[in-house]
């Protein structure tokens, strides 16, 4: 019996120590890992998304979703011929939002070395590659729904030799 007590008595003294040392805090909790919240500093007000539960992390269509699809993208891009410092290589990602009404806001950057390790290029390559994405205006949303977009630069030896995906 006294076994029984002393086990109990442990027990409480030492459960609130166990889940003490394993809490973290969390200052806010988004509804879906890698959610693009809205940033005064970056993003445009006015951008309206149609239905801020339920945006989707692909969309439906199997092909990119731009009029002329992957191959206007490229051949746009290709007039820019733009190059930064010969011994960079890696990748620039800007993921986005496409609402409805297949417009974009919400751009976001992340840069990465040939290892995939967080890396900085070129601000004034990184920004040109930004804007050519800010400025693309033929995105399609045949099913009218808010979803996220990517493109990634992949960089090698200071150009941009593929598009993404």
């Amino acid at each position: 019996m006294k076994n029984k007590i002393l086990m109990k008595f442990l027990l409480l003294m030492f459960f609130p120590i166990l889940f003490s040392c394993q809490t973290e805090k969390v200052s806010k909790l988004t509804s879906n890992v890698g959610d693009i919240e809205f940033d005064e500093k970056l993003d445009d007000k006015n951008f309206k998304l149609c239905n801020t539960s339920q945006l989707q992390y692909f969309n439906l269509n199997k092909e990119l979703q731009y009029e002329g699809e992957k191959l206007a993208i490229i051949e746009n891009f290709e007039q820019l011929n733009l190059e930064t410092d010969a011994k960079s290589n890696g990748y620039i990602t800007i993921r986005f939002i496409v609402n409805c009404e297949g417009k974009t806001n919400r751009f976001r950057i992340q840069q990465f070395n040939a290892d995939y390790k967080e890396f900085s290029f070129d601000k004034s390559f990184v920004n040109e590659i930004l804007e050519f994405t800010k400025n693309l205006n033929g995105w399609q949303n045949l099913e009218k729904r808010d979803y996220y977009q990517y493109l990634t630069f992949k960089i090698e030896n200071g150009k941009v030799t593929e598009i993404l995906p």
